[in-house]
């Protein structure tokens, strides 16, 4: 194994398990950041242009999950054999599995990407059921989406891929300088500044188009430069082996994120029926909540590189140490941001809103479902965890009764049967993320999760700690 693979194997399975947690989380941390940023920007400027306009992000979003179902679920599955492969100090395996992951992201891409612009007026009318003020401007959003689409299966697959090695830091960047780059245009095509048209709403997902282009390139070339020993190309030799392991660790992925997906149009559905004001309020929440677990997916997206290394090497007991101290941490931030968020709830909401009747909704929101975020937290370890291990059902299955059970089934009952309204909705919520972040941290301590999936070449080690 050659010394720029090998440097990052070495720090994760024989570091200090919280700081190199925070070394791999950092970079991903920092998109993060920047990410909500954007997205803080984004709800500000479109705002500006109409307190409504905040929704119309959150109405295409589950439907755009729904049809980038197949990259998460290949992601998630590529993730846990290269970085198992990398574990074992086998090369060659992890080229193979890489550019066949590559391949299938460029086909399922631009199919995906298709299907979401043909149906997208039939979702939006007969699924979503958007509120008849945002309809129009939802369905143009999307339709740009479904090229943002078909490209984001190739920055997932680039990013996977040298995440896998320990590379977290060069897929950050990129995203972090587009992210940054999309900032900027955001106010230029939503108001037409300059030589920009006016595209309103549109312009908003019109700087995601920009940003993914430059990140498909980039990402390539650094992958080309960087990992010499990774041959990522375009191949024919699918092999049955290789559909076998996507499916056996996807499989439950693709299911979950397909039902979420689902759950989530359903959720949203059922807050449209409670009209603009609801559905501007869910928006807007949903930025505020970002903010509060800021650090959340980089920690967890570490935690799934290092456990899925520390299986392949063969250090089982180390594997749930990582897994247990990550969750802690995860809990923890978690905490102290939507403790943070609470306290200045209102001044945040009125930075975006005007309208009173959509500030108290959204005041609500906030004050019923930040207490349950650092759940939320541990619960979305968990599915990290499996990703990196490859043991991805129990925590899909738990993940599924949070949405489906919670999210929609509870969501239904107390806001239609028992009247509660749109309160009703915030509760569920609520209280799906408490009760299954209590489960997935019984599975992160007490699951059989830490053996590895793959075959190696070397015999596996059974200590906890590399001699």
């Amino acid at each position: 194994m050659r010394a720029s693979v090998q440097k990052y194997r070495e720090r994760i399975v024989r570091g200090p398990i919280v700081r190199t947690l925070f070394q791999l989380a950092l970079p991903l941390i920092i998109v993060q950041l920047i990410q909500i940023s954007y997205n803080v920007a984004d709800a500000f400027w479109l705002s500006m242009y109409s307190d409504t306009a905040v929704a119309v992000p959150r109405q295409a979003w589950p439907p755009f999950l729904f049809f980038s179902a197949i990259s998460m679920a290949l992601s998630s599955s590529n993730l846990a054999l290269i970085s198992q492969y990398i574990g074992a100090r086998d090369s060659k395996s992890a080229s193979e599995v890489a550019s066949k992951f590559f391949t299938v992201s460029v086909l399922a891409g631009l199919t995906f990407g298709g299907a979401y612009f043909v149906l997208r007026p039939l979702i939006f009318t007969y699924i979503v059921r958007v509120p008849a003020e945002l309809y129009d401007q939802v369905v143009a959003y999307a339709a740009v989406m479904s090229v943002v689409m078909a490209l984001s299966y190739l920055v997932t697959a680039y990013s996977t891929i040298l995440q896998s090695v320990g590379d977290t830091k060069r897929p950050a960047l990129v995203n972090a300088a587009y992210l940054l780059l999309n900032t900027v245009l955001d106010p230029l095509f939503i108001f037409g500044v300059g030589p920009f048209p006016r595209l309103g709403v549109v312009g908003a997902v019109v700087t995601d188009l920009v940003g993914n282009i430059l990140s498909v390139i980039t990402l390539a070339l650094i992958a080309e430069k960087t990992l010499p020993d990774l041959e990522i190309r375009l191949t024919r030799s699918i092999d049955f082996h290789w559909i076998v392991l996507n499916l056996k660790i996807g499989l439950p992925i693709l299911v979950l994120v397909l039902s979420n997906s689902t759950a989530k149009m359903l959720q949203l559905r059922l807050v449209n029926t409670f009209g603009v004001v609801a559905a501007t309020a869910y928006s807007l929440g949903f930025i505020a909540i970002d903010l509060s677990d800021a650090t959340l997916r980089g920690l967890s997206r570490a935690t799934a590189i290092m456990t899925g290394q520390n299986l392949g090497a063969g250090l089982f007991r180390r594997a749930r140490e990582i897994a247990l101290k990550a969750a802690a941490l995860v809990f923890t931030l978690t905490l102290v941001g939507a403790a943070t968020l609470y306290v200045f709830r209102d001044p945040f909401i009125s930075v975006f809103i005007q309208d009173p009747a959509i500030h108290a909704e959204t005041r609500r929101l906030l004050e019923i479902l930040l207490w349950s975020l650092p759940f939320f937290g541990v619960m979305l370890t968990a599915m990290f965890v499996g990703r990196g291990s490859g043991h991805t059902l129990p925590p899909t299955l738990i993940g599924i009764v949070r949405l489906w059970g919670f999210w929609v089934g509870l969501g239904y009952m107390l806001a239609c049967f028992m009247k509660y309204g749109s309160t009703g909705v915030w509760t569920a919520m609520a209280l799906g993320n408490v009760i299954t972040g209590l489960v997935a941290l019984m599975w992160l301590k007490y699951g059989d999760w830490t053996h590895p999936v793959i075959g190696t070449r070397m015999p596996l080690r059974m200590c906890s700690q590399p001699k």
